[in-house]
């Protein structure tokens, strides 16, 4: 009573309480072993490793390395903090990994403060993206090699440099963008990685301006008009929000300061603590949401401001009605009529029934391995909510190197029994394994012999140390050979329905194959401990979208039998197009033309945004490869079924034509229907004509950054010119030829023809 801190600071503390005590959930929910339980937070432990986020990683924030920081050359690794586990049959928690010399240390020469361009992993662009949009000169300074101990020249970016970078990227490319989307409009769905004008850009809906940021406003190609995502709000919402911004300042400027300290920590705060590295798989205005919503309170403030204004010149009945119906149609109308398509989702079921596909593209029985996501979500959705197929087992691959996800995958789930896994916990616990080198030595395996996955994993996992490799980091798990063998009993897999009748002569006795690889993670190492206790009892696939990264090697033993691959003991006919694996027509024939659904996706009245289209783009290509199959068969008339149904399905309005598309036509000439082949080669001859006389109107910089999009519209046209001469269709080779000719001047002149 009448202790106005004390009760704020038991209220505050009441409030954490309540707060934080949600999380119990979690606990209650893992304790459960719910099917999907993802980091598995059963227990002290484990939760707060959930609650710091450890599963995102580590990054620099106050102060760090740049991204091509050499080692420190006096202590290139220091020791981390040790991992400590619950061990459930001990009943305690354990050290599992003691992280001795696990942290990398850097040269200090190449570390400052407030450092944004850190990370070193270049497989996805990160230093390329760095130098394009820091514009990276940097200064020369001699390091010596620590391998070689010869002196090199590295440039360091420079401090202004940095902040370049991080003014460009992520306050400008991955906040102030996002921003305008919301306040001012948006250009298209498309992402955005590397700020070319084209695509995901801010956009106002006036020419003048857009200009300026989007490139030229004349003859803007049919397909980005047509975008849903398009939205064009004039600067509207962002002129009233400072309106209300500028009024809350002037009439209670400590509410102001609240409000502003709620924006700034939900928008610049969370910028500078997520560090983001360029080329990101994905749009993250997510990230930002709430900074969004406080600048929304300025613009309900607008409203009051201009009722203020104009009640000093008519009666304040009068300004409320006035005011009410200006902002109104200016504001909510112009947002919610401009922006409602490119949110409305209503009767759209794609996913789900993609995720059906992919299910029902797996024999019973089946594991199938996932990669990301967009791969597996839907997936989770529809054996849990749906009820489908949960006679399959989905692994995710991402998700496999952890080994709570590996413990889920050793109990049962849904219809399905646990995944043969012969590991245990001490063997696959975090630390235990992570990486495993390949390292030949004829010591243990003869140069040019295959050896038994299952032999070979016996040694991975001995804990004797004549199976360790010694190194400066102290022993090391390795494979003593990269030849790897599965064998096969050929009656056992012609038994189980395995293997096909038709390719019964086929068999192989044993899977040889090679990994050309240096090492494998542990989800790659679970995927070998499957296929050595498998003993091909259960059928195993990967998703077509998972990508040969994943195969391990074992492509030559691919078929696609609709949405998925699955692995065989028979020899496929070896990479078509650079496509993995050979069809198995019989089987995918069924799948695609009796089986899958595709969520309504051919009523053009439908939203289709970028991750749907991209979905119906590998499908179209799946009907693509599944008629080359059935052409190269004789059965050319299926084949044309296969493709006029792909053409119903995936109609140009929601899924636009483009490469995928060139496939199709491709595969109607091949299967004799030369007509429907033109139809589609000179649609796409127009969409490219159109798109090339647009990007003839960039200049300077800006058609620098759209090369990739000449280069992909000119090389298609040539492809185009080329099969239709193939099919001796010369009228759609000399318009295709034409078009070639007349826009071949935009090619990139320093990348090969």
């Amino acid at each position: 009573n009448k202790k106005a801190v004390l009760n704020t600071l038991i209220l505050t503390f009441a409030f954490m309480l309540m707060g934080y005590s949600t999380y119990m959930i979690l606990v209650i929910r893992s304790n459960a072993e719910t099917p999907i339980c993802e980091n598995e937070p059963k227990n002290a432990i484990a939760l707060l490793s959930y609650l710091n986020r450890e599963q995102y990683g580590d990054w620099p924030v106050l102060y760090g390395q740049y991204y091509n920081a050499p080692p420190n050359p006096s202590e290139q690794w220091k020791d981390g903090s040790p991992l400590y586990k619950r061990d459930e049959e001990k009943g305690k928690y354990v050290i599992v990994d003691q992280r001795k010399k696990t942290i990398p240390t850097y040269d200090s020469r190449f570390c400052t403060p407030f450092t944004r361009m850190w990370s070193a992993d270049n497989s996805l662009g990160h230093e390329d993206g760095y130098k394009n949009w820091g514009n990276i000169k940097g200064v020369p300074i001699s390091v010596p090699d620590p391998e070689t101990g010869e002196t090199k020249t590295i440039y360091k970016p420079t401090f202004g440099e940095n902040i370049a970078y991080f003014i460009n990227y992520q306050f400008s490319h991955m906040y102030l963008r996002y921003f305008l989307w919301n306040f001012v409009g948006r250009q298209t769905d498309i992402q955005n990685t590397d700020g070319n004008p084209l695509n995901g850009n801010w956009y106002s809906g006036i020419p003048a301006i857009d200009q300026i940021n989007c490139g030229p406003q004349e003859n803007i190609p049919e397909e980005t008009l047509q975008n849903k995502g398009m939205a064009k709000f004039y600067f509207l919402p962002l002129l009233l929000g400072l309106i209300g911004l500028l009024y809350q300042l002037k009439k209670r400027s400590p509410d102001t300061l609240v409000v502003a300290i709620f924006f700034l920590m939900t928008g610049i705060a969370i910028i500078l603590y997520l560090n983001q590295y360029p080329n990101q798989p994905r749009e993250r205005d997510y990230s930002y949401s709430c900074s969004m919503m406080a600048f929304c309170i300025w613009i309900g403030l607008g409203v009051i401001a201009i009722f203020d204004f104009l009640k000093k010149y008519i009666k304040p009945t009068y300004a409320a009605i006035v005011v009410t119906l200006v902002c109104f149609f200016a504001v909510p109308f112009v947002m919610g009529k401009n922006g409602w398509a490119g949110h409305d989702r209503s009767g759209r079921y794609t996913m789900v029934d993609f995720a059906s596909d992919y299910l029902n593209s797996c024999a019973p029985d089946a594991i199938l391995f996932t990669n990301g996501d967009n791969d597996t979500f839907p997936l989770w959705y529809a054996q849990e909510v749906e009820g489908i197929r949960r006679d399959v087992r989905v692994v995710n691959l991402s998700l496999l190197n952890t080994d709570w996800y590996i413990n889920a995958m050793k109990r049962k789930a849904y219809e399905s029994d646990p995944v043969p896994f012969s590991m245990t916990w001490d063997q696959y616990k975090e630390g235990t394994r992570d990486y495993v080198y390949f390292i030949p030595d004829t010591t243990v395996c003869k140069a040019n012999k295959y050896y038994n996955i299952k032999q070979l994993m016996d040694f991975v996992k001995s804990d004797d140390p004549q199976t360790k490799f010694p190194s400066s980091r102290g022993n090391v798990d390795y494979f003593p050979t990269k030849n790897l063998s599965i064998p096969v009993d050929i009656q056992t897999v012609l038994r189980n329905g395995t293997v096909p009748k038709e390719l019964a002569d086929s068999v192989v006795s044993e899977v040889d194959w090679r990994i050309n690889k240096g090492g494998v993670e542990k989800a790659d190492l679970m995927i070998l401990d499957l296929l050595a206790n498998n003993n091909w009892k259960r059928p195993v696939y990967f998703t077509t979208t998972a990508g040969p990264s994943t195969y391990i090697g074992l492509d030559k033993y691919l078929w696609v039998e609709g949405l998925a691959l699955r692995l065989l003991p028979v020899k496929n006919s070896g990479s078509v197009r650079g496509e993995t694996g050979s069809v198995n027509t019989d089987v995918m024939y069924t799948n695609m033309m009796t089986k899958f659904k595709f969520g309504n996706i051919q009523d053009t009245s439908l939203y289709i945004d970028p991750t749907v289209s991209g979905m119906a783009m590998s499908v179209r290509l799946g009907f693509a490869r599944l008629a080359n199959a059935l052409t190269e068969e004789g059965k050319k008339d299926s084949a044309i079924k296969v493709l006029d149904k792909c053409q119903a399905t995936f109609p140009e309005r929601n899924v636009d034509y483009n490469y995928y598309e060139y496939l199709v036509g491709e595969a109607y000439y091949n299967a004799g229907a030369n007509a429907k082949a033109n139809k589609i080669m000179n649609r796409l001859i127009t969409i490219y004509e159109e798109d090339l006389k647009y990007y003839s109107l960039f200049t300077g910089a800006k058609s620098t950054q759209i090369d990739n999009e000449k280069e992909q519209a000119i090389g298609i046209i040539q492809r185009i010119a080329q099969v239709a001469y193939a099919a001796k269709e010369d009228a759609v080779a000399k318009k295709a030829k034409a078009v070639f000719d007349k826009f071949y001047s935009l090619y990139p002149k320093d990348r090969e023809r």
